[in-house]
């Protein structure tokens, strides 16, 4: 009977798979840490979209204030 090999072969391309899995979290974990994202603090376009849309819903009313809530 061969199901002997078959579970050795399975454990071991399981095993290394995550080897590699985990390798590949640890290089992104470091590519997060040296390259942080950058803020961008207000962005235009979102602006604009936001005075697009509720000026053609409100065309009567004016915006005076955007905040982020979080």
């Amino acid at each position: 009977m061969q199901s002997p090999d078959l579970i050795s072969i399975s454990l071991s391309a399981f095993t290394i798979v995550f080897i590699i899995l985990s390798a590949l979290a640890v290089v992104m974990q470091l590519i997060i840490n040296f390259f942080p994202e950058k803020g961008t603090g207000d962005d235009l376009a979102v602006y604009s979209a936001i005075a697009s849309v509720h000026s053609a819903i409100y065309p009567d009313k004016r915006i005076t204030k955007i905040e982020e809530v979080k």
